[in-house]
């Protein structure tokens, strides 16, 4: 990996909390053949992160680059440190059958070092291309943010920078769904990019639109996770309906309605909606949708590639289902 050449990331690339078993459980096997397929399809950059799965992502990312000689753009998160967990029971962070880890989070100089640490071991790596802090914000830590955020201005993206400086990666970042805390550390620190899950999508982004038009102005790169809003913009007929990770409030239920009916109408699929809007703002380096199967790879290939008429965001635009000024592919 050299530092001194240019990093530029696939327009689509691969969320892998699935490979993690998110929700429920995979082979190992499908889990490589997810992989194999997403380099097959040009999905060559993969976004893990410790968390998911309790390490077990990761160490089936390893267990795929220990075997192919394909280039493999990667991001990984630091911010929690792995427990094994011994006797002790392992929480439900929602990944069904995990790694026998209890995650904990540490933003100390010695917890980002030590995380790092354990990410290079579990992918067998010595560098990734982009490391993130990872779940820093106020609806995430509640009370102790301003204490988090300190830390994290002390301690975490100093070190983070170090390691930027030892050749361990090429881009520093944050990897959040929440909008307010990469302004406070936007304000302070110079950032490589940003990892926004959930945040700006086709069903909502009237509140982050704003922030990615900062974003580009100042040269910060931003990836898109979570943009089909936990599954919703994607879900088949029947399908459970999460938003958040959570059961879809009825409003978010009802737009999907609104959004599916006028995609029905100019022959797009909503998904393939989703992802090409995503991609569609200047600031954006990469959208990184989940997949946990070969079928779900070659979906979202089919989704990027759909041909979409400029009359459906017209429309979009028109029924104020998006907003008019949001970027929409040429």
């Amino acid at each position: 990996m050299s530092q001194t050449e240019p990093l530029t990331l696939p327009d689509y690339g691969l969320g892998a909390a699935g490979l993690g078993n998110l929700y429920f459980a995979i082979s190992d096997e499908t889990a490589y053949q997810t992989l194999q397929a997403a380099q097959h399809n040009g999905m060559t950059y993969i976004d893990t992160a410790p968390y998911y799965g309790h390490g077990l992502s990761e160490q089936r990312i390893g267990a795929f680059l220990s075997e192919t000689s394909a280039r493999v753009m990667l991001s990984t998160k630091v911010g929690r440190r792995l427990v094994p967990a011994g006797n002790a029971p392992i929480p439900d962070n929602g990944f069904a059958d995990p790694a026998p880890f209890i995650p904990q989070f540490d933003y100390s100089s010695a917890g980002i070092r030590a995380s790092f640490e354990g990410s290079q071991k579990r992918l067998g790596v010595e560098a990734v291309d982009i490391l993130l802090l990872h779940d820093i914000g106020e609806l995430t830590h509640g009370e102790a943010h301003e204490t988090v955020l300190r830390q994290a201005f002390d301690e975490a993206l100093p070190e983070m920078a170090a390691l930027k400086s030892e050749g361990k990666t090429r881009w520093i970042g944050l990897g959040v769904n929440e909008i307010a805390v990469c302004e406070q550390v936007l304000e302070q620190v110079d950032l490589d990019c940003v990892l926004l899950a959930g945040r700006y999508t086709l069903l909502e982004h009237e509140a982050s639109h704003s922030f990615l038009d900062e974003c580009y102005r100042r040269g910060v790169r931003v990836i898109i996770g979570g943009a089909f809003n936990s599954g919703l913009l994607a879900a088949p007929q029947g399908a459970p309906l999460n938003y958040d990770y959570v059961a879809a409030p009825g409003w978010a239920v009802r737009r999907v309605a609104e959004l599916r009916s006028v995609c029905v109408r100019h022959g797009a699929p909503l998904a393939a909606a989703a992802l090409q809007f995503c991609r569609a703002h200047p600031a954006v380096a990469s959208v990184i949708p989940g997949a946990r199967s070969v079928d779900e790879v070659r979906q979202i290939s089919g989704w990027t590639a759909t041909r979409i008429e400029p009359a459906l965001w017209a429309e979009l635009k028109e029924r104020k289902l998006i907003s008019a000024d949001a970027p929409v592919p040429a």
